[in-house]
């Protein structure tokens, strides 16, 4: 083996190592971190043992589990911070959250789901953690459907073959999300009720750059009694519309802005 074949491996290994905490829902054994990145014990034992003086991952000394570390989190801040939607949306989203209560989240596609730029939480809708970096469905969430918009029906069905069920609601067949996503088209926002969670829905909004593309979608979301879909579905829905076309025109988008129906419709 080469050498720059022996660091692209101890590369990839490392990476592996910093990913199996990303869906894990506690601090994690050295046997834990091997078993998900498929790693021998000893080679993750030492891998975590670098990046732990590296600052990537830090060790609590009363239990000898492990969690990602502060040069991560000064990493993943400076990524999102320079993203160009994330730059014109923040400001936005954040006074969203605090006009309506609710969460207002920004989030972009990674291949096959949507990964959370930002988001914020309104006084209806608290959370104990941040959605940021965390990837979600797309065919299950409201946001993910606005991303969707800018792929054609045989792209999707390539892109995500299998529509998983999450709850009795979640639309597990390509005929009826095409139909969805005609009418997201429609009337510019997408709405989704315990799609992908009992319990909560979101209404939100395509975010588009310069050249028209779907590049991001921002969306307002919380508890079913909070978020009221049956009496402000229209109101909540004029509202990210707006919000959404600003984030855009300020992204450089010179289109035709989405007209939502009237209260009186």
């Amino acid at each position: 083996m080469s050498a720059d074949q022996g660091l692209n491996q101890s590369v990839e290994r490392a990476t592996s190592v910093l990913a199996t905490f990303l869906d894990a829902g506690a601090d994690l054994r050295v046997s834990d971190v091997a078993q998900r990145a498929g790693l021998g014990q000893s080679t993750a034992s030492r891998l975590l043992a670098t990046l732990e003086q590296l600052e990537y991952v830090e060790r609590d000394p009363a239990t000898a589990l492990y969690r990602l570390g502060p040069a991560v989190v000064g990493l993943a801040g400076a990524a999102v911070n320079r993203h160009p939607v994330h730059r014109e949306a923040r400001q936005r989203a954040q006074e969203l959250a605090a006009a309506t209560g609710l969460g207002a989240n920004v989030a972009v596609r990674r291949g096959a789901s949507l990964s959370y730029l930002c988001n914020f939480e309104g006084h209806l809708a608290p959370r104990s953690f941040t959605l940021m970096g965390q990837r979600k469905p797309l065919h299950a969430t409201g946001l993910g459907k606005c991303l969707l918009l800018g792929l054609g029906p045989a792209q999707r069905r390539e892109l995500i073959p299998e529509l998983s069920r999450f709850t009795a609601q979640t639309l597990t067949a390509h005929d009826a999300l095409d139909a969805e996503l005609t009418a997201v088209a429609e009337r510019g926002y997408a709405v989704e009720r315990e799609e992908l969670a009992l319990g909560r829905a979101c209404v939100a909004a395509p975010i588009r750059d310069h050249a028209g593309d779907v590049v991001a979608g921002i969306s307002i979301s919380g508890p079913l009694s909070a978020i009221d879909l049956a009496h402000r579905e229209v109101e909540h829905g004029r509202r990210i519309v707006e919000v959404a076309d600003a984030i855009s025109i300020g992204l450089g988008y010179v289109g035709p802005r989405h007209q939502t129906a009237s209260t009186t419709e």
